[in-house]
């Protein structure tokens, strides 16, 4: 299975100008802890609750001022969307990451892909492999 095929597309993301406090305030209302940082449509890194917390708040800066760009990870950790979810799952494992960010081949967000949507994504191949099982296995005579 390709990776767009169990992805979460239009990921929410911040923009690297925007205020600690605007990322903090739609990762509560959106009721997650990180948030893609684009540029236009181009990934330039990811912010947590923990970056604004341990980055920018402990360091005194005033989320209501601060820039995203300030406390963000610029490192991000992404694979293709026309990647097999094997290799994200091999690269969420070797990162030790849960989610990883889906780009495309200009490097423009598209998604992002989980560990729960890969379980998802195997679970259904499981589940369609099971139904083929069954439907070509042989069937006892009528009888």
């Amino acid at each position: 299975m390709l990776v767009r095929d169990a992805m979460t597309a239009r990921a929410e993301t911040v923009g690297p100008g925007e205020t600690l406090q605007v990322a903090a305030a739609k990762m509560r209302d959106l009721n997650v802890g990180a948030l893609p940082v684009v540029d236009g449509s181009r990934l330039v890194g990811m912010i947590t609750d923990r970056d604004i917390t341990v980055r920018a708040c402990a360091a005194g800066k005033d989320p209501t001022r601060a820039a995203v760009r300030e406390a963000m990870t610029p490192q991000v950790v992404w694979c293709f969307e026309d990647q097999d979810t094997v290799e994200a799952a091999a690269i969420m494992e070797e990162k030790a990451i849960r989610r990883l960010m889906v780009v495309d081949h200009e490097e423009r967000l598209t998604g992002v892909i989980t560990v729960d949507d890969l379980a998802a994504a195997a679970r259904q191949q499981a589940l369609a492999g099971e139904v083929i099982d069954s439907a070509v296995a042989p069937r006892p005579p009528a009888g």
